[in-house]
């Protein structure tokens, strides 16, 4: 094991809130000695300071060590990855000192599809997760659906924003906020939905019966209501849980006095360490507020280790990112989960696998032109189309079987093969470039393309677009004026067809008029392109995308 110098430790001023100085807290030095510290592999090759060997006293700091989770998007053999490190973290040196705790703060769960809802449900019940706070993706499925799946949690559900009709199924389920004990210690643990949770649900029909308040900052009042509640009770050391995302984590954080910790999500930001106004800000009255946030898809996870003195303020805080791929499966996850997916069938073998690009949303992802060149090629279409956000797993060298394909893309759209004119079609790309150009996080992502080549600038311009046929003939098309009668076969999803919400082409009404529409997503077909290859597979980006700095 490698020991890293550098382990983003934070160390701040034991003094009362008021007088924590805002312009800057000091670091902990490498050249102070770290007491009672203990090498341990949970985090791959990092050195990590542990707590003392011995129950804290009466006075002393009361010390947590919170495991936290975010936008799993359904990624099950993740899952089963994570179950190992939820087991390494629960008999680490922290469990002989530590308050030790283990939250999800939402779209552990993905899609339509209920036997992989029941999978994220007994995956949290198996590691022993404390609580979730409501993703958008939690509320893929009706209501009605969902608390049928997930009847027999383990864990709280939790949803202060998210107000629905006493007449709906999830209000019996769902909570404001809870008191968690651990070793005499009291949290107040309180969860946050998306204001924006309409935009991200497929499925509306059962949304408008939930009540959730758009504009975030007029929920902040009943938030600190809860707060208030929560400390008339004794509680001075409170968690949030909120899938609000970033901008509006750090707007709680700087304007509600109470809150301790801010497990987030929903944006997907990767937030290592610990740093002053990147995610160590300050309340109102002064005291330090530290948000988390571990990325999406499961690839990592985090661990929070913070220090709290008598008034429940923090002094002293840590926060960890470990890697859940460098982590074996589970033998009893996967076995359980097997049970509820069913055995997996191998359709083939993978030689090359080019790796998954760092900015999958804003660049050609050669993980993408492998499954529309599936449905390309399986549909027989022109072209085919995809947006980039709606893949979540990645490809990988070796055997590949059902259940990889059915992760890599697990939202069960449903595939369809449509009629679009060259206009629809520009305009589409066009739209897709300039919002995704937009967004630092380059998020609803560009269009991922078969049988098209196009570039586009920083700015959000598409410079040039052309028809590649099935013979590798390129035809150049008139990006500012496309023709209205030209006609294309084209095979994508209902989802990347019909989305009128900037995460598609806008082009509903061809759906309503579509050639083909079929009962299951893109991993069918992805699986039977891959059984009907001849020649060793290798997935390659080819160029088809240019993106001009």
């Amino acid at each position: 094991m490698i020991n890293v110098p550098n382990i983003n430790q934070f160390s701040m001023v034991n003094k009362p809130a008021a007088s924590i100085p805002k312009q800057s807290q000091p670091v902990a030095s490498q050249s102070q000695p770290v007491q009672n510290t203990y090498t341990t592999t949970i985090y791959p090759q990092t050195t990590i300071p542990v707590y003392t060997t011995t129950k804290p006293q009466s006075g002393e700091p009361v010390k947590t060590s919170i495991f936290y989770i975010n936008d799993l998007h359904g990624q099950n053999i993740r899952m089963e990855r994570l179950v190992n490190a939820v087991n390494q973290f629960d008999h680490s040196a922290y469990a002989k000192t530590a308050d030790m705790m283990k939250f999800a703060s939402g779209d552990i769960m993905l899609g339509e599809d209920e036997k992989h809802v029941k999978v994220a449900d007994e995956f949290l019940n198996m590691s022993g997760f404390l609580a979730l706070a409501m993703g958008n993706h939690e509320c893929d499925l009706p209501t009605a659906d969902f608390v049928k799946l997930i009847k027999d949690k383990k864990y709280k559900l939790l949803g202060l924003n998210l107000n629905p009709s006493e007449t709906n199924p999830i209000h019996n389920y769902i909570e404001k906020s809870y008191v968690q004990e651990i070793n005499g210690h009291k949290y107040g643990i309180i969860g946050l939905v998306p204001p924006d949770l309409h935009k991200h649900v497929k499925l509306q029909e059962h949304l408008p019966d939930l009540h959730i308040e758009e504009d975030f900052k007029k929920s902040l009042p009943e938030i600190q209501k809860e707060v208030n509640k929560l400390q008339e009770q004794g509680i001075n050391k409170i968690i949030v849980l909120s899938h609000s995302g970033y901008r509006q984590d750090v707007l709680l954080a700087k304007s509600i006095s109470g809150i301790d910790i801010i497990l987030g999500a929903h944006t997907h930001n990767l937030l290592e360490g610990v740093e002053e106004n990147k995610n160590l800000f300050y309340s109102p009255n002064g005291e330090p507020v530290v948000i988390t946030q571990a990325g999406r898809d499961g690839k990592n996870f985090g661990v929070l280790n913070a220090e709290f003195n008598e008034k429940g303020v923090i002094t002293r805080v840590q926060n960890n990112i470990g890697k859940t791929d460098s982590y074996n499966r589970n033998l009893a996850a996967r076995y359980a989960f097997e049970n509820i997916l069913g055995k997996p069938e191998q359709v083939g073998v993978l030689k090359y696998v080019e790796k998954y690009p760092e900015d999958a949303l804003g660049r050609e992802n050669p993980h993408c032109d492998f499954i529309v060149d599936a449905l390309r090629s399986e549909l027989d279409t022109d072209i085919a189309l995809m947006n980039a956000a709606n893949i979540r797993g990645q490809f990988e060298e070796g055997r590949i079987d059902t259940r990889d394909l059915a992760i890599i893309s697990p939202f069960a759209n449903k595939v369809c093969v449509i009629e679009a004119t060259e206009e629809e079609i520009v305009s589409g790309i066009k739209n897709r470039i300039k919002a995704s150009m937009k967004s630092s996080s380059h998020r609803p992502g560009i269009v991922q393309v078969s049988g098209l080549k196009y570039s586009f600038n920083n700015d959000g311009d598409l410079l040039s677009l052309s028809f590649v046929d099935k013979q590798g003939k390129e035809t150049p098309i008139d990006i500012n004026n496309p023709r209205k009668d030209k006609m294309y076969t084209v095979a994508s999803d209902d989802f990347c067809i019909g989305n009128t919400d900037g995460g598609g082409m806008n082009l509903p009404h061809r759906l309503e008029t579509a050639l083909k529409k079929f009962d299951y997503d893109k991993d069918i077909v992805v699986g039977e392109y891959i059984k009907h290859q001849k020649d060793p597979i290798e997935i390659r980006s080819d160029g088809r995308i240019t993106k001009v700095d």
